[in-house]
């Protein structure tokens, strides 16, 4: 149940007059001040909460900590990858990608409410214009009994200029704007976040492809270095100096060989279909060359742990999201108190058109209500009490993704240091897999090994070189999901170390 009190004023001299009127406006005006000293404490004052961070991280050589500032432009930071073909495809995806455009709409749509809520500070003016004929009833109720009732049809004609304010004495009207305004900002937190994923997939999708060509690559070279070998093969068994066995073993090097071929070219077209849909491009009309050149990885700056409360969009977008909970605390607060409307108007009315604008059809009114809750059965507590656990799950929420952040960053930083250590010993393996394929070769051609000696060895090499293949291939993408874990790049940032 709620209580609903109005007194409206009027300029006929015997209502002006009217002490009853003035006690009235006098009565709500003590009302509201009294309502507006017990409202001080309606919400929470917000603060960012506060998260236990460690001073550094656990690096290891060659990393080491730079200081990239807040303040400092974000960049492109794909660009550090010196790839011509991945900036294409970024700025294409930029462009053409459905899921950020998406992310773009939610962004205007979140403006446009912040603008709409802002409106609600100001009146709302209105024009209201009526024309009608009008008749009226003989069997109505008598309004004068010494004159007897009759039928008669007029003309009624209206213009009025009316004008509402809610008087935000309780701050429901600051604080909605204010949960609007910090919703408004989580939107664009999102979509950098949005626009970070799409980049980071789009860069991970495209060396994972990368990194197949390689392997392709070494393949194709180890097919051509196996049908040598079965064509010598073959012609020592013309002679007489080989045996079925060594030329089947030499097949069947090469079929194994041809099969891990096409299980990798599928591989490749599920990740060029995916380049092609991250960058809003049918997959049927896309198609990336071979490219093998293997491109270190860039340098990448890593800061203080504290760097990812500032830099992660998705850090921001938790913040916010408490900030616009912690705002419907006071607005679901603010229920329990009275809401004031001033509704003054002005305007004409005239039976006749001519005469409608005429000083005698001038009408006005002034007004101010006053809606109280009285018994809501709980209801508004409720609504507190839904408000509160909303702002401690945006709480805990923000503290999840603050935690995933830093392991994320970890990850990357001793995932990196790994995958170097490992790429270097790597190479050192391909090195001394071809030392024991030519000793192998040399033997079998001397007649005092066995062929399956020169197939193991060829084996073990093609190993090798896939192994490291796809080392390089896991450090640029450590690189990206790096990239991914700090929230983006720096321009000018101060860098790593050499890698």
């Amino acid at each position: 149940m709620r209580g609903v009190f109005a007194v409206a004023v009027h300029p006929e001299p015997a209502i002006a007059r009217s002490k009853g009127v003035r006690r009235a406006l006098k009565s709500l005006i003590t009302l509201g001040a009294l309502s507006l000293l017990s409202a001080c404490s309606l919400w929470p004052g917000y603060k960012k909460p506060s998260v236990d961070l460690p001073v550094s991280w656990k690096v290891e050589a060659p990393w080491r900590e730079s200081t990239p500032k807040d303040t400092t432009p974000k960049g492109p930071w794909w660009q550090r990858f010196g790839d011509p073909q991945l900036d294409a495809l970024i700025r294409k995806s930029l462009s053409d990608s459905p899921n950020l455009a998406a992310a773009n709409a939610r962004l205007a749509q979140s403006r446009a409410l912040v603008a709409s809520a802002s409106s609600s500070l100001f009146p709302s003016v209105s024009l209201a214009t009526r024309a009608a004929s009008e008749r009226i009833s003989a069997n109505r109720p008598l309004t004068n009994y010494r004159s007897p009732n009759f039928s008669t049809i007029q003309d009624n004609f209206v213009v009025s200029l009316g004008v509402t304010y809610e008087a935000d004495l309780f701050g429901r009207v600051q604080r909605t704007l204010e949960g609007v305004r910090a919703s408004a900002e989580q939107t664009a937190a999102d979509y950098e976040n949005t626009r970070l994923l799409l980049t980071t997939d789009l860069a991970t999708a495209y060396f994972n492809l990368r990194q197949i060509d390689i392997e392709l690559d070494v393949l194709n070279r180890s097919i051509e270095l196996q049908r040598r070998s079965l064509g010598f093969v073959s012609n020592r068994r013309d002679l007489g100096a080989a045996s079925g066995l060594d030329v089947a073993q030499a097949q069947a090097l090469i079929d194994n060989t041809l099969t891990q071929l096409d299980i990798l070219k599928r591989q490749r077209s599920q990740f060029e279909n995916a380049i092609a849909t991250l960058t809003g491009t049918p997959a049927p009309l896309f198609s990336l060359a071979a490219d093998v050149k293997r491109a270190p990885p860039p340098e990448i700056p890593i800061g203080v742990p504290s760097d990812i409360l500032e830099r992660r969009p998705d850090v921001a977008s938790a913040e916010r999201a408490m900030a616009a909970a912690n705002a419907q605390i006071g607005v679901a607060k603010t229920a329990f108190y009275p809401s004031f409307i001033i509704g003054p108007s002005f305007g004409y009315q005239s039976t006749s058109l001519p005469t409608l604008f005429d000083t005698p059809s001038t009408i006005w009114s002034l007004g101010v209500s006053l809606l109280q809750p009285l018994f809501t059965a709980g209801r508004l507590q409720a609504n507190v009490d839904f408000a509160k656990a909303g702002y401690d799950l945006t709480l805990a929420n923000y503290r999840r993704v603050v935690l995933t952040a830093m392991q994320e960053v970890e990850d990357g930083i001793l995932g990196g240091a790994a995958l170097d250590r490992a790429h270097a010993q790597a190479q050192i393996a391909i090195d001394s897999s071809s030392r024991v394929l030519d000793l192998a070769t040399t033997r079998y051609e001397g007649g005092v090994a066995t062929y399956l000696d020169v197939i193991t060895a060829q084996q073990s090499l093609l190993n090798a070189e896939r192994t490291a293949s796809q080392l390089h291939g896991q450090r640029l993408l450590i690189a990206v999901f790096l990239v991914k874990a700090l929230g983006g790049d720096w321009q000018g940032a101060t860098t790593l170390g050499s890698r």
